[in-house]
């Protein structure tokens, strides 16, 4: 079983930062087999893709993120980061941390953290 657990969210006001955390673990985790990603969903939609990077440090984001977004991980802490910037109300959301196995596609998912974009 794969634990996944997500970190950092808060309120912050347009134009503002946020950085997210995520540390996955298990009991036989390999983190280097993960591919790790950033989804998010507000109130009344469906849950969106954000940001997702490989072992590899290959990236890939949703479009309204390029050049907002920078997800980044550290393979020696089993840890991935999302830096938000120049944040908009419409980035308000529940952000969820996944870990994606690279050859099975098995999905672990983390309980979310809230970011607030507000005046």
């Amino acid at each position: 079983q794969v634990q996944v657990v997500e970190s950092g969210g808060g309120l912050a006001q347009p134009g503002g930062s946020l950085r997210l955390s995520c540390a996955a673990s298990g009991s036989i985790f390999d983190f280097n087999w993960y591919t790790m990603g950033w989804y998010r969903q507000a109130p009344g939609k469906q849950r969106e893709l954000v940001a997702t990077i490989t072992s590899s440090d290959s990236t890939n984001y949703a479009d309204s993120m390029k050049g907002r977004f920078i997800i980044s991980r550290d393979n020696a802490k089993n840890t991935v980061v999302l830096q938000m910037n120049s944040l908009k109300p419409e980035d308000t959301a529940l952000y969820y941390c996944s870990a994606r196995h690279m050859t099975w596609g098995t999905d672990y998912w983390g309980q979310g953290t809230q970011v607030t974009v507000s005046s």
